[in-house]
């Protein structure tokens, strides 16, 4: 565990140095927007949803106005972001709930929010911290699943174990900017299927690394 705490310092100061304006991709302008941004973010790149979403947000402002959305206009307003029907469902059966339950305001709580469709811990991690700025967890998405394996940091496939060795040792006041710096690196150095070894300011922290002359 020490030796766990000691790197991890190690990886985010080196970290933050490569990315001292790290911050989520997706735009928005409040917990509504982001949850909703969030949903659609599942299997389509953040790029993407930043296309989709002026539009889809321009025409609804509400909970209430997205769940009694006509759900063809809905699907056909989020297309082009894949599974299309399933991230229309989900965010038409969150707004309900919203509207319904939490008084028209995205819950600020991670029991809450996991009451909501479409919403599991990685969501609702992404939009506590961003939205609120509360620290209940760490959001394991693919690039913080992939780097935090290869550091050596877990040995675990499911992101909620994952999020679990996490929290033991990353400190709390990271636990919002941890993921953001691995899927930073991720996306610039530590990319899936061509890893920049030789240029990584973390090869010599990581097991993973191959590094040639």
């Amino acid at each position: 565990m020490e030796k766990h705490n000691t790197k991890i310092n190690q990886i985010i100061s080196l970290l933050q140095k490569e990315y001292p304006n790290t911050r989520t991709a997706l735009t928005f302008s409040n917990p509504l927007e982001l949850l909703v941004a969030v949903i659609l973010s599942a299997q389509c790149t953040d790029a993407l949803v930043n296309k989709i979403t002026p539009a889809l947000f321009a025409r609804f402002r509400t909970a209430s106005e997205y769940a009694n959305a006509d759900i063809n206009e809905l699907e056909t307003l989020i297309y082009s972001s894949g599974f299309y029907r399933n991230k229309a469902k989900n965010i038409q059966g969150a707004a309900r709930l919203i509207a319904e339950n939490f008084g028209g305001s995205v819950p600020d709580n991670m029991k809450d929010m996991l009451t909501l469709p479409g919403v599991a811990r990685k969501t609702a991690n992404v939009v506590l911290y961003n939205a609120f700025g509360k620290r209940e967890g760490i959001a394991v998405d693919t690039h913080v699943k992939r780097l935090s394996r290869l550091l050596g940091l877990t040995e675990e496939t499911n992101p909620d174990r994952i999020e679990k060795d996490l929290m033991t040792f990353v400190p709390l006041e990271y636990w919002g900017d941890i993921t953001h710096l691995l899927i930073d690196h991720g996306r610039k150095v530590c990319i899936a299927r061509r890893p920049q070894c030789s240029k990584c300011v973390l090869a010599p922290l990581c097991p993973s690394a191959i590094v040639t002359d």
